[in-house]
C-alpha cells in the first residue's frame, strides 16, 4: 500500500503546478500556432522515460513591476538530462507559455547549470529555443544572464557538441548564443531569428519589412548562413537532430562510434566513370559524386541552401563517420567566393575539433572574380578556409575530380597544406589557370600576328592542355600521390582513411593562432 504523507502531498502539488507550465489558454495558444509546449519536444527529442528534469521548483528572486505576484512555472524553462538513441546528452527547452519564454537571471541560471553538466560530463548539450528575449523587469540581471550563458558557449566551443533549435522568436541578445554554437535547425513558418524586429527597423531607418523577410527560415538559411538545417515540422527538427548526433562524438576526447555496413568499400562505380569522361565543359552533379563514395550511398548535407558552390556535409565510408567538402560545378562552376569560403572553413574547423576526417572533392576553377567579391573581403575572407585546412590536423584524403585552378588548388586541401593523401582522376587539370586564359597571357602577341588567329589560339590552347592540364606533372612532382581510376574512387579513399586512422599531428606550442575573422 503506498502511503502519501503529508509533506509528499506537498511536494506532488508543488510540482503538478510547476509542470502545468503556463495554464490552459496559454498552451491552447501555442498549440494553435502549430508549436508544440515545451516538455512535448522534450518527449518528441528524447529516448523515451530518460529525462531527469533539474531545477523544477526554481523561481526568480526578482520582485519588481509585479513579479512577486506572478505565478511563473518552472521560471520559462524545462531543462535537465536524457539519452538520444542511449547517448546522454543535456537539454534546456524555453516555455514560450510563461511570460513569452523571457529570460531572467533564475532562468539564466538553470540553462547555465545543465551547460556546466555537459561541460564537465563531456556531453553534447541542446538547446530548444523559443523566448521572446530577455526578461524586461529584471533589467541588467536578465543581461547578466544572457552574458554568463555566452560565456559558457565559448568556453564549450570545440570541446562537447552545441546544438541550437529555434523554434519559435528569437531576438536580441537570445540569438548570440545559438550563434556561437554548432548547429542552428530552424522551422518552417515558425521560427524567426533577428537582432532587432521589424518595428525597431521601422523607426530607425524606415525599412519596411516583416518577421519571415527580416528573420525567417528562407533568409537565415539561403542568404545570411545562420541556419544549418531547415525542418519541415518540429518532429521533422527532431528527427534531424538525432541524425545529426549519429556523426557527432561525446566530446572532443571522444571519438565517433563506427556503424556496421554491409556495403563493400571496394564497390565500384560505373556513375563516376561516367561523370569522369563527360564533357569537361558540362556541369554535373557533385551530390551524386559523394553518394557514390557513401556507404548506402546515403549523404547527411549540411548549410544545403547557402553558398551552394560548396558542399559539405557528413557520409560513412566503411562504417565510419567522414566530413566531406565538396566544390559544385553546377552553381558558380564550383568557384570559391566569401561565402563559400566561410562555409567551408566553419565545417573544416567543426570537423577537426570532433576528430572527424575531412574527405574534399575538388573541382575549382579559382576564386569567383568582381569589385563586389573585393570589396567584401575575399582576400581577408577566403583566407579563413586556407586556415581551417592548414589548421585541421584530422585525416585529410583530397580527390581531385576535374579542375583545380590557381590559389583554389592549393586552398582545397593540396598537399601544401598538408592534405595527407592526395589523388586525382585523369581527367584532372591542374594548372595556375585555365588554357584559355593562359594563352591569351602567354602567346598574346603570337596570336595577334598570325595569319589566322583564332585557329593559332585553338591549337596553342590544345598544346596547352595536353602539356599543362592534367594531373601527370604534378604526380611526377609529388604533389599528387596517385591517379585513379574514377570508378575506384571509394576503395581508394577508404584505405586511405582506414590508413590514417591513428595519425597523430603535434601541434606547434602557443595559445591560440589568429585566424583572419
Amino acid at each position: 500500500m503506498k502511503i502519501v504523507s503529508d509533506k509528499t502531498a506537498e511536494l506532488h502539488k508543488r510540482s503538478e503546478k510547476a509542470k502545468a507550465m503556463g495554464g490552459p489558454e496559454r498552451v491552447a495558444a501555442q498549440k494553435k500556432a502549430g508549436k508544440l509546449t515545451a516538455r512535448e519536444r522534450l518527449d518528441a527529442l528524447l529516448d523515451e522515460d530518460s529525462f531527469q528534469e533539474l531545477d523544477l521548483l526554481r523561481h526568480t528572486r526578482a520582485s519588481e513591476f509585479g513579479l512577486a505576484e506572478k505565478d511563473i512555472p518552472a521560471d520559462g524553462v524545462v531543462t535537465g538530462m536524457g539519452r538520444v538513441h542511449g547517448r546522454n546528452v543535456c537539454v534546456f527547452s524555453q516555455d514560450f507559455t510563461v511570460l513569452g519564454g523571457s529570460l531572467g537571471l533564475a532562468h539564466a541560471e538553470k540553462i547555465c547549470k545543465v551547460m556546466d553538466l555537459g561541460l564537465e560530463s563531456g556531453v553534447p548539450v541542446i538547446g530548444l529555443c523559443d523566448s521572446g528575449g530577455a526578461r524586461i523587469q529584471e533589467g541588467v540581471d536578465a543581461l547578466g544572464g544572457y552574458a554568463e550563458i555566452f560565456y559558457r558557449n565559448v568556453q564549450a566551443s570545440g570541446r562537447i557538441p552545441q546544438i541550437s533549435a529555434i523554434l519559435g522568436p528569437c531576438a536580441g541578445g537570445a540569438v548570440y548564443s545559438p550563434a556561437i554554437t554548432d548547429f542552428i535547425f530552424m522551422v518552417k513558418d515558425t521560427s524567426h531569428m533577428f537582432i532587432t524586429g521589424p518595428e525597431v527597423i521601422r523607426a530607425a531607418t524606415g525599412e519596411e519589412c516583416d518577421f519571415e523577410t527580416l528573420g525567417g527560415v528562407e533568409a537565415h538559411s539561403t542568404r545570411s548562413g545562420v541556419c544549418h538545417f531547415v525542418a519541415n515540422s518540429e518532429h521533422d527538427c527532431f528527427r534531424q537532430i538525432q541524425e545529426l548526433l549519429e556523426f557527432l562524438p561525446q566530446n572532443c576526447f571522444d571519438a565517433v562510434k563506427p556503424r556496421p555496413s554491409g556495403d563493400d568499400p571496394n564497390r565500384e562505380s560505373a556513375v563516376l566513370d561516367r561523370i569522369a569522361h563527360s564533357d569537361p565543359k558540362r556541369p554535373y552533379s557533385v551530390h551524386e559524386v559523394i553518394r557514390e563514395l557513401a556507404d548506402e550511398r546515403s549523404f547527411f548535407e549540411v548549410h544545403a541552401g547557402f553558398a551552394r558552390n560548396i558542399v559539405v556535409g557528413f557520409i560513412r565510408l566503411g562504417g565510419r563517420a567522414v566530413g566531406v567538402v565538396a566544390n559544385n560545378p553546377q552553381h558558380l562552376s564550383g568557384a570559391l567566393n566569401i561565402s563559400a569560403s566561410e562555409k567551408g572553413a566553419r565545417f573544416v574547423r567543426c570537423c577537426d575539433a570532433f576528430n572527424i576526417p575531412i574527405l574534399t572533392l575538388v573541382d575549382v576553377p579559382g576564386y569567383w572574380p568582381g569589385v563586389e567579391q573585393e570589396h567584401g573581403g575575399i582576400i581577408r575572407k577566403g583566407a579563413k578556409l586556407l586556415y581551417a585546412y592548414c589548421q585541421a590536423t584530422v585525416p585529410k584524403v583530397t580527390v581531385v575530380l576535374k579542375k583545380a585552378y590557381g590559389g583554389a588548388y592549393d586552398v582545397m586541401s593540396s598537399k601544401h597544406v598538408r592534405g595527407d593523401l592526395n589523388f586525382a582522376w585523369p581527367c584532372a587539370e591542374i594548372a595556375v589557370m585555365g588554357p584559355q586564359g593562359a594563352v591569351n597571357i602567354l602567346f598574346a602577341r603570337e596570336i595577334r600576328a598570325a595569319a589566322k588567329p583564332e585557329e593559332r589560339r585553338k591549337q596553342l590552347v590544345d598544346d596547352y592542355t595536353k602539356q599543362f592540364s592534367n594531373p601527370y606533372l604534378a604526380a611526377q612532382r609529388g604533389y599528387i600521390d596517385e591517379v585513379i581510376e574514377a570508378r575506384r574512387t571509394r576503395s581508394k579513399v577508404a584505405n586511405a582513411f582506414r590508413f590514417l586512422k591513428d595519425k597523430k599531428t603535434p601541434r606547434v606550442e602557443k595559445k591560440h593562432g589568429n585566424i583572419p575573422l
